[in-house]
């Protein structure tokens, strides 16, 4: 997975908002399927999905309800809620899953949504309230991309323009102080939060897991050819051993070779021919 992280100082370069991605394609079409479906079931049948699938951590353990941390990011509060994350994802995901592939950005996208869900439920797991909506992993998606193009431009509001990363550090320190409020808010200000910290832990991880994997692949390369040149500089030392004895055998035949030496050269000739079957 190419995890590069690029300089770009383009204020232009808008042609990944004119397609859909595979990946994206998926994740919009279920997301506003089921928002469809909340409201043709009306309020209090959407209420009871919104407990059932929606994060709830008060019963996601007690209940055994572990699937709420993965489909809570299909269920949304609204269509403002619904068509504002299906835009920031269409807009910021695009090029990234270009990059990744689709089944990359995928797997991100589940680790960042899921990882930032159950971020919420260890701070909160007594709460009763219903946590839905793809914010954790969108604001992951926004991390992803501010640090694989820092020096893009958005416009805020359509009108300012200002360069990613600092639109998403500007995010992120809005998300990090509204979590500290104690009083109560609809917005789960955490798990944007979360979403950020997951994102970025899990991108820096594979980045080293990747040079580690580099560095033993390395060292087994080294270790191999090492290996294979002190098993072939002990062939060699063998055929010279039964050359020599060979040229005993010219010079004063087989019959005088001691018993040892015979059995030498019959386990010799064996290993060699080995040797050879295998080359």
């Amino acid at each position: 997975m190419r995890y590069q992280f690029q300089s770009d100082f383009s204020r232009g370069r808008y042609s990944r908002l004119h397609f859909l991605t595979d990946a994206i394609k998926i994740i919009i079409s279920i997301n506003i399927l089921i928002f469809i479906l909340q409201i043709i079931s009306g309020k209090e049948t959407a209420n009871i999905l919104h407990h059932l699938f929606g994060i709830v951590p008060g019963q996601t353990w007690s209940r055994l309800m572990i699937w709420q941390p993965f489909t809570y990011l299909f269920f949304h509060g609204g269509i403002v809620h619904v068509l504002f994350n299906m835009f920031i994802l269409w807009m910021f995901g695009s090029e990234l899953e270009t990059n990744w592939g689709k089944r990359e950005f995928l797997k991100y996208y589940l680790v960042v949504g899921v990882g930032s869900g159950i971020v919420w439920i260890i701070f909160n797991p007594n709460s009763l309230i219903p946590v839905i909506g793809a914010s954790g992993a969108i604001y992951g998606i926004l991390l992803a991309y501010a640090l694989m193009f820092p020096n893009r431009y958005v416009y805020l509001y359509f009108l300012l323009p200002i360069r990613v990363k600092y639109f998403v550090i500007f995010l992120g320190a809005m998300a990090f102080f509204s979590s500290l409020n104690s009083g109560y808010s609809s917005i789960a200000h955490l798990i944007h939060l979360s979403g950020m910290g997951v994102g970025y832990l899990y991108l820096r991880s594979n980045f080293q897991w990747s040079l580690i994997r580099k560095f033993f692949n390395q060292q087994k390369d080294g270790l191999t050819q090492r290996y294979k040149t002190k098993k072939q500089a002990k062939i060699e030392e063998l055929r010279l051993e039964v050359d020599q004895i060979l040229d005993k055998i010219n010079e004063v035949g087989y019959d005088a070779l001691m018993k040892s030496e015979k059995d030498f050269l019959y386990e010799a000739s064996k290993k060699l021919s080995k040797e050879e079957a295998r080359d």
